[in-house]
């Protein structure tokens, strides 16, 4: 004879507590798998959002709107003349204007690299090339701000021996030369980028725009203004606050060392094209950017300090620092993080110090270096 199998008796209460369990379970995973098709089909919320405290979104708000009107330079007056612009346009792709024939500033200031050259530095020269974007916004020029306009700082390496001079022209026609190709160049603008779209949507209060912005961009924007205090010399809309500073990037150079801005200040301070000098087309009493040339005053800080560039369109500009030593955003990033404070001055760069920064910390802020570009 086969088993037979015996069944215990189950009451009705057991039976009941037992569906109930089931339908609790089965309502449980439908709300699960709800739940997770809503958060991959959905947008970031404004849960999954840092929180930028008030003083943080002030602070953001600053670097904008993008862009800025464009002020005229008294100094320049073709400045903003069409004509001026259309020649210095044509100036600024003539070899022609080098002693050899075979140099223009294209060569070194190539739209296709941001109107830079890519290299670490330039074959005549131990500073990095910069890229000429923006250049209408700043207030000095050159890593050592050896020229107080625009106009001077273009007729600087035509009438130097170590780029395309020595000059094959007048002083008068380099002079109006270099003032259509600064006209040229206060047309090179940098276009706008996800941060201006996000800053924008911040100060409209609309949480929904902004939402679109890479949460990896927004983390480390709020490093940039919170506690890596980046924004203390990288500040409005340019970021940068157009002055000079010791970051701790050695200034040995073959010959020696390269003195920065104290060096650069020696050079403006005596030379006849700044705006002091008989080529300001406004005269000094008329142009109020004047002042601050007129108020320099060379010290011992000066030296090893260079100039703070803007960081707009900076993820393609690489290589980066005065002198081109750091290859990647993330080595920049790096050197902030890890800084040697004793080569700063000995007199204290405070604002600066070790960021300390976690793997993930850098990754975050590379990513907002990367969304001033894009």
């Amino acid at each position: 004879m086969g088993r037979c199998r015996v069944f215990e008796p189950v009451s009705l209460q057991t039976v009941a507590r037992n569906v109930v369990r089931k339908v609790v379970r089965k309502v449980a995973r439908a709300w699960a798998l709800m739940l997770c098709a809503a958060t991959a089909a959905a947008p970031a919320s404004a849960q999954t959002l840092p929180t930028f405290t008030a003083t943080e979104r002030a602070s953001i708000l600053r670097h904008g709107p993008w862009p800025p009107p464009l002020a005229r330079d008294p100094a320049n007056a073709q400045d903003g003349r069409a004509q001026a612009i259309a020649l210095g346009r044509r100036l600024f792709f003539d070899p022609s204007l080098s002693a050899e024939g075979d140099l223009s500033c294209a060569s070194c200031h190539d739209p296709a690299t941001a109107f830079q050259d890519g290299r670490r530095t330039p074959k005549y020269g131990t500073r990095n090339t910069p890229s000429l974007l923006d250049v209408a916004q700043q207030r000095w020029f050159g890593w050592g701000g050896a020229s107080d306009s625009l106009w001077a700082a273009s007729l600087a390496p035509m009438s130097s021996a170590n780029e395309m001079g020595p000059p094959r022209l007048d002083s008068a026609t380099l002079i109006q030369h270099a003032k259509a190709l600064a006209a040229y160049q206060a047309t090179l603008v940098s276009p706008r980028t996800t941060f201006d779209a996000f800053r924008d949507a911040l100060a409209r209060g609309d949480s929904r725009a902004a939402a679109a912005y890479p949460l990896a961009a927004q983390r480390g924007l709020r490093i940039f203004v919170g506690e890596g205090r980046c924004n203390v010399c990288h500040s409005g809309p340019l970021f940068s606050n157009g002055e000079f500073a010791d970051i701790g990037v050695p200034f040995f150079v073959p010959d020696g060392v390269d003195s920065g801005r104290h060096d650069g200040l020696k050079s403006l301070m005596t030379s006849v094209h700044n705006r002091l000098g008989p080529h300001n087309d406004a005269g000094a009493a008329r142009d109020p950017r004047a002042v601050l040339t007129r108020q320099l005053d060379m010290q011992p800080r000066h030296f090893g300090e260079f100039r703070v560039p803007g960081l707009r369109n900076v993820a393609n500009t690489a290589p980066f620092m005065h002198d081109g030593s750091l290859p990647t955003l993330a080595d920049v990033v790096r050197h902030y993080s890890e800084l040697n404070e004793e080569r700063l001055h000995a007199d204290g760069e405070r604002i600066l110090r070790p960021l300390k920064l976690t793997a993930e910390q850098t990754a975050d802020l590379v990513a907002f270096l990367q969304s001033l570009s894009r």
